[in-house]
């Protein structure tokens, strides 16, 4: 099949127009009409119900986005797989989630690029539920996350920890007194949510919630406020008096895991990977 037509499919339900998708693909509106129609004569099915400026997919095509979505990330593995250098013999496929990325994986990429001889990185900023099933397809080789999936399918292993406290922009004396300032909600996964809302009652209703560390900091240092943010991230601003730990409040530990399937072709790799991470810890 050809490429082209899942990524005009894929561009056509991301924006829902089809004038829209053919700027952004730098295509003429009848030529992803086009390469639509045949996509849908190949399948078979309607993949879009075609209102005037209300295109929605149809149940097939909400089918088949993910499909499309799989196997376009399959070709570009592909491609990269086979134009790898001499050098570099396997490439090895790591995602995680935004939070992930910011506050613990992203000072580990240098080493693991280091440390993995002949190995070409491959990173994806993913949720949850789309890394799974990316596992099990075979398109990812290690999830980390906070709240990895319980499958008898993979192994899980705990490789660190992130400590998570309280921050403002300002000298507070209290919990309470947090109350005045904005909140910043981050989502740190589910059991930082049950905690949060157990624990910490007294905070105000967020005005940004975000799924990344480094959106939220830089939230926080431009308009002030508070938000649970890691350790390690913080103790800079810290340091130079931009933030102070909010006090009288318990931090709030969140364990990272990796997964992996352990009929891996790249299973060596992986455990390469897998150990490097468990040494930082």
């Amino acid at each position: 099949m050809d490429t082209d037509l899942l990524k005009t499919f894929l561009e056509v339900s991301h924006t829902r127009h089809f004038g829209k998708a053919a700027e952004n693909l730098y295509l003429t509106r009848s030529a992803v009409s086009f390469r639509v129609k045949q996509l849908e004569m190949i399948l078979g099915v309607e993949l879009f119900e075609r209102q005037r400026n209300n295109i929605q997919p149809t149940p097939a095509g909400e089918r088949m986005l993910v499909h499309a979505e799989a196997v376009l990330l399959a070709w570009e593995r592909a491609k990269q797989d086979v134009s790898l250098s001499q050098v570099q013999s396997v490439q090895l496929a790591i995602g995680a989630a935004p939070n992930i990325w910011d506050a613990y994986l992203q000072d580990y990429l240098q080493g693991l690029h280091k440390g993995l001889s002949g190995v070409a990185l491959r990173t994806e900023v993913q949720n949850q539920s789309v890394m799974t099933r990316q596992l099990m397809e075979r398109t990812l080789d290690l999830a980390i996350s906070f709240d990895p999936p319980k499958l008898e399918e993979f192994e899980l292993l705990p490789v660190g920890e992130v400590v998570l406290g309280l921050v403002s922009n300002v000298v507070v004396d209290s919990l309470a007194a947090v109350r005045k300032l904005q909140y910043i909600k981050v989502d740190w996964g589910t059991a930082f949510n049950i905690q949060h809302a157990r624990d910490f009652t007294e905070l105000p209703l967020p005005v940004l919630h975000t799924g990344s560390a480094r959106i939220a900091l830089d939230f926080l240092l431009n308009n002030g406020g508070s938000a649970f943010l890691p350790q390690k991230m913080v103790q800079p601003f810290i340091d130079k008096g931009q933030l102070h730990w909010v006090p009288a409040t318990d931090t709030i530990s969140r364990n990272v895991y990796v997964s992996y399937l352990t009929s891996n072709d790249r299973l060596p790799q992986i455990l390469q990977a897998v150990n490097y991470l468990k040494a930082q810890a």
